[in-house]
């Protein structure tokens, strides 16, 4: 992003995220950062016809393993984009203590430990985020 706008979106964000920490301390909370990691299927396994029973229980250990750190309030969100298996990605959004904690928390997914999956690791803040009045309507 370069130009007026660039710096206005990065200027807002980063407002907001100072916001969002400042709310947080000044309520005793504790003090967790937010991180991403992209994941991209490895290229042995960016064909469907490499996938055997094995890659689909990782696949299954890896979105249960998820689904707890939803429950618990670890994770923001997990996602993947809907293209061929050769593009797609998946984000998966979280709080972590710090960033060897982020760290250990991602290589610590199924997918990444099996090698079925190459992840990266990026810090991260949400600036916005639809409202739950929204979210629980089904818009």
């Amino acid at each position: 992003m370069t130009g007026t706008l660039g710096k206005t979106i990065l200027a807002a964000t980063a407002a907001l995220a100072t916001f969002a920490s400042g709310a947080a301390l000044a309520q005793g909370a504790p003090t967790r950062q937010q991180y991403v990691y992209v994941l991209r299927l490895a290229p042995q396994f960016q064909q469907e016809s490499a996938w055997t029973d094995a890659e689909n229980t990782v696949v299954s250990r890896h979105f249960a393993r998820l689904a707890q750190a939803a429950k618990s309030g670890e994770l923001i969100l997990a996602g993947r984009t809907l293209e061929p298996l050769t593009a797609t990605f998946g984000l998966v959004i979280f709080e972590a203590e710090s960033e060897a904690a982020a760290q250990a928390f991602m290589q610590a997914d199924p997918a990444v430990e099996a090698g079925l999956m190459i992840a990266t690791l990026h810090p991260y803040a949400v600036a916005l985020q639809r409202s739950q009045q929204v979210a629980s309507s089904g818009r």
